[in-house]
């Protein structure tokens, strides 16, 4: 395609200057030869009136009257002294043509007679004669004296030095319009190639785009409509490739997703599947024996009791993820419930052979609610139990940071990449599968972020030097007597 852009700039280019120089060429010619016969009009115009002139003072002179007996008689001395008189050659003729006196016979013996058959019939002509070295006219005219037509002068008169500068100048003008003209062909052959090469990289570059190939780019050091071309047709390779990488990433994720789902309905099918089956089994075996086997009857019913538990807390983990009503929010100070909590799980904890250590400052008031805070930090403390290292200690904080309030849990752990941080928060994630506790589906933190987003406050999670850090902060309200102190 390009190459027949070229072509057709080339083409068009030459056929152009073709018919300019053509048409120039042309029309200088025709200059010249216009001023030459104007010059040569002129000329000849002077040289007639002249010789009319001094053909009528000799017929006067010699009383002589008008008719051709008499110009005939006078033929050589008039031919003479024009000669003479005018330094051209001079022919004299009869009315019909025949001649009478030359001062140069081999001059008007030749065969161009134009001008004297035309001056036989009663015209003034002439007749423009070249050579190889030379170049003259020869001139016609008949003499009229008194009305009465008496004879025919002829004159031979030289042009060379006039029609030499003409074709030197015309030599000039073609030599100067040639190189003009190779001049504008050579640059606009540049400029087309500046134009058309830029254009097949760009035609070449989308080739790759469209087979696929996002990494090309084009580089012009220019400032022109063609630099700016090749910068948006790198900045649009460049979007596209950025939205070819979110679509990748949001499709992976959606992949991810979607396996996570599965996972999670596999897990919750079989983990609602195993007490309902064992409740079942008890509850049938219970009503088949009835009270004849009190140790069986007492065993069965505790069993039943257990698994309708697991079952509900697993029924209210999964009814957490999926609500979203508001709460009504209260005046709480939440470290008094860490603390409450702290207690509550050490015991959890030194089953796993870990230690709970906490310092909380005072008054750490929050807009919340009571139950869900509480639940916060039972399912931050059950996964800092459950997922940091053997022996380890996991120390809590609560503290005033810049009117806010503050929780940090720190405990010792396996590293977490960027990339699992990032999904921590997601329904059914679990950075850590295969260390994950039994009938875990990774709720907990999912739960967290809802409670926290719920209370208008910030979480994150940072993993660094094999330690994991969770942060959790909410607006602190003032209590009464800090309230009544700056009253």
């Amino acid at each position: 395609m390009i190459r027949k852009i070229s072509l057709k700039f080339l083409l068009g280019f030459l056929l152009i200057f073709s018919f300019s120089f053509v048409v120039l060429n042309q029309t200088v010619k025709e200059f010249i030869r216009t001023s030459n016969q104007s010059l040569i009009t002129t000329e000849l115009v002077g040289l007639k009136n002249n010789s009319n002139v001094y053909v009528r003072q000799a017929f006067l002179i010699n009383h002589f009257s008008n008719n051709e007996l008499y110009f005939g008689e006078m033929a050589e001395e008039l031919g003479k002294n024009l000669k003479h008189a005018s330094g051209n050659s001079v022919g004299v003729y009869t009315v019909q043509g025949e001649l009478l006196y030359a001062s140069d016979k081999s001059t008007f013996t030749l065969l161009e007679k134009n001008d004297l058959e035309e001056a036989v019939d009663g015209k003034t002509a002439f007749t423009i004669r070249s050579g190889e070295n030379q170049t003259s006219v020869l001139f016609s005219y008949p003499v009229v004296i008194d009305g009465s037509k008496v004879g025919i002068l002829r004159f031979s008169k030289d042009f060379t030095l006039m029609f030499q500068q003409s074709n030197r100048i015309l030599d000039i003008t073609l030599y100067i319009t040639l190189a003009i003209f190779a001049a504008a062909f050579l640059f606009s052959y540049i400029l087309s190639r500046h134009i058309t090469l830029p254009l097949g990289k760009l035609t070449q570059a989308s080739s790759e785009v469209k087979n696929g190939n996002l990494d090309i780019r084009i580089r012009f050091k220019r400032k022109d409509e063609i630099g700016r071309l090749a910068e948006n047709f790198n900045d649009m390779v460049y979007q596209i490739s950025q939205q070819i990488n979110i679509i990748r990433k949001d499709r992976d994720q959606l992949i991810e997703l979607h396996e996570q789902e599965k996972r999670f309905f596999d897990n919750i099918t079989h983990e609602l599947k195993t007490p309902l089956t064992s409740i079942l089994g008890y509850a049938e075996l219970i009503k088949a024996n009835g009270e004849r086997d009190p140790k069986f009857f007492e065993k069965g019913t505790n069993h039943i009791i257990e698994e309708s538990k697991r079952l509900h807390t697993m029924v209210l983990k999964l009814l957490e993820v999926s609500r979203r009503q508001a709460y009504e929010l209260e005046k709480v100070e939440a470290g008094s419930v860490l603390r409450a909590v702290c207690d509550s799980m050490v015991i959890r904890a030194q089953r796993y052979k870990k230690t709970i250590t906490f310092n909380l400052e005072n008054e750490l008031y929050v807009m919340a609610q009571k139950d869900r805070m509480r639940q916060l930090f039972i399912n931050l403390l059950d996964n800092a139990i459950k997922y940091s290292l053997d022996f380890s200690e996991i120390v809590v904080k609560g503290l005033h940071v810049d009117g806010k309030v503050r929780f940090i849990i720190y405990n010792p752990s396996d590293p977490i990449d960027a990339e699992q941080l990032s999904k921590l928060f997601e329904p059914f994630y679990l950075a850590h599968p295969k260390d994950s506790e039994e009938g875990s589906i990774g709720l907990g933190l999912s739960i967290v972020k809802s409670i926290v987003d719920e209370m208008e406050g910030s979480i994150s999670i940072v993993s660094q030097d094999n330690h994991t850090t969770v942060t959790v902060e909410f607006n602190r309200l003032r209590s009464a007597k800090e309230r009544n102190s700056h009253d």
